[in-house]
């Protein structure tokens, strides 16, 4: 449950599984979503664990984070507005053993934006499931329920696309990326003007 209710929020990270699944195949897609549920899992790590002296970084430079995920963020709607999607699918078809840059990508993606910790903070302690390490038997299975959650709930998605991924023409494609694009641009932008705001009005 706790898998599927941080993964479920489609933000960027969603729009990129779904615009990869359309371009590339399921598989892409799908590979994209196990980088942010591998990603959730370590956040629930450090929450569960109550790593305090990362979490404390994370508040003390939490201005730096948003603005660097806000470029990355800003970055990647910019490729995926302008990237070719007839080009994208030839690249595919010669090179199908790339999955593992689609990991990574969003994993670090994922890892740029850490205040799902705090989630998973709040989740924890709702549920009672907040753990020392003490018993490292309830630390496994908790880390791996977050883990399969979050992987269920990627799974449905791309498959779900999938099945309306033969009925797209590349011009209908050209516009999904753009789309897509533009979508992550602005959720890029919205992050850093939520970034400006708090700085202005603190000043």
């Amino acid at each position: 449950m706790i898998g599927l209710l941080a993964s479920i929020p489609l933000g960027p990270i969603g729009v990129i599984c779904i615009q990869r699944t359309i371009n590339k195949s399921r598989i892409s897609g799908f590979f994209s979503g196990l980088g942010a549920a591998t990603a959730d899992t370590i956040f629930a790590a450090i929450a569960g664990f109550s790593l305090t002296f990362i979490i404390n970084f994370i508040e003390e430079k939490q201005k730096i984070l948003e603005v660097i995920g806000g470029v990355i963020v800003i970055l990647l709607g910019a490729k995926t507005f302008y990237s070719n999607p007839v080009s994208q699918i030839r690249r595919h078809k010669k090179k199908p053993n790339k999955l593992i840059e689609d990991f990574i990508s969003v994993l670090l993606l994922t890892v740029t934006n850490p205040f799902a910790i705090f989630l998973f903070v709040g989740m924890f302690a709702t549920l009672g499931l907040a753990y020392n390490g003490e018993n490292m038997g309830l630390s496994v299975v908790t880390l791996a329920g977050v883990f399969l959650g979050g992987t269920l709930w990627w799974f449905t998605l791309s498959s779900l696309v999938n099945l309306f991924r033969t009925k797209f023409r590349l011009k209908q494609l050209w516009w999904i990326n753009k789309i897509a694009g533009a979508v992550i641009f602005v959720l890029g932008v919205l992050a850093l003007v939520n970034v400006a705001r708090v700085f202005i009005f603190k000043s």
